[in-house]
């Protein structure tokens, strides 16, 4: 029961993540100022929606939980990476389009640890 209602609520949390960068207009410019490859950059929303949908619907359990517990990790590889930045040259976040657009700081990567322990509790 708890892990079908992590597995939604990680769901939920990706199909908002992707699509409010859908919405956002400079959400690629601040995911290339993360470090994001040129290429990946309009992958990655759809991704989100794609996996937030199986995640909350249940599809091929467990892989969505895997494939979110992996992005979760590159995610936060790019955000370990900006944070040895200095304070006044971190890009925003934008990880839910404008609803984030603030510095990248160490909540970050704690909301993304967080998410991740999520996403280990939807494999059970």
């Amino acid at each position: 029961m708890i892990g079908t209602v992590t597995r939604v609520a990680l769901g939920v949390l990706f199909l908002a993540s992707g699509a409010l960068k859908l919405r956002d207009p400079s959400w690629p410019g601040a995911a290339r100022a993360m470090g994001a490859p040129r290429w990946s950059v309009s992958l990655i929303a759809p991704i989100e929606i794609v996996l937030g949908a199986g995640l909350a619907a249940g599809l091929a359990e467990p892989w969505p939980a895997w494939l979110a517990l992996a992005l979760l990790a590159a995610f936060s590889a790019a955000l370990a990476r900006v944070l040895r930045r200095p304070l006044d040259d971190r890009p925003v976040c934008a990880c839910f389009g404008r609803w984030s657009a603030k510095p990248v700081g160490a909540g970050s990567l704690l909301r993304n640890g967080v998410l991740a322990a999520l996403a280990v509790v939807a494999l059970a």
